[in-house]
């Protein structure tokens, strides 16, 4: 049984893989590797995959052990930045000023939640993704991720609003 054809899955999948590794990685280089990696090993394993339905999943899980298994390797030797790049400019203009400013806002005030809040927030809220696909793919029970996702939004408000009133 043939599987998806690669084009096609890095059309459907990219952006949000990519959104994804952005949220655990705080880094668009390393997001751009875990997304590369990942698609890497579809093209080295996805042949055996048997539900060709679960394709999804299988990304944006082999995404989320590709994040932990740097994040243990960095643990053991930490890099170090050689050229330190203002996330500003590189930054897309939006609309309305607001908006930005207040995505801006929670953007950052996520990336300084822990990821064990960071990852189920940006799986439901950056890639709609279900509670059960959550649970798959952080392979928690769903009533873990229910906990971690309205926890998440309670430190989120806590952050967000003492960044507008600082």
């Amino acid at each position: 049984m043939a599987g998806p054809d690669f084009e096609d899955l890095v059309k459907v999948h990219y952006e949000p893989l990519f959104r994804f590794a952005l949220s655990l990685a705080r880094s668009e280089a390393d997001a751009c590797d875990l997304v590369q990696q990942t698609f890497y090993r579809w093209a080295a394993k996805g042949d055996q995959m048997r539900d060709t339905t679960k394709v999804k999943s299988w990304l944006f899980t082999t995404l989320h052990r590709e994040f932990l298994g740097q994040r243990r390797h960095e643990d053991k030797f930490p890099k170090v930045d050689m050229a330190v790049v203002d996330e500003g400019e590189l930054m897309a203009v939006s609309a309305s000023p607001e908006k930005l400013m207040d995505g801006a806002t929670v953007m950052a005030a996520m990336q300084e939640l822990d990821e064990t809040y960071r990852a189920p927030l940006a799986l439901f809220y950056l890639d709609d993704t279900s509670y059960r696909d959550i649970a798959e793919i952080l392979d928690v029970p769903i009533g873990t991720v229910m906990s971690r996702i309205s926890r998440g939004k309670a430190l989120l408000r806590m952050a967000v609003g003492q960044k507008n009133v600082g």
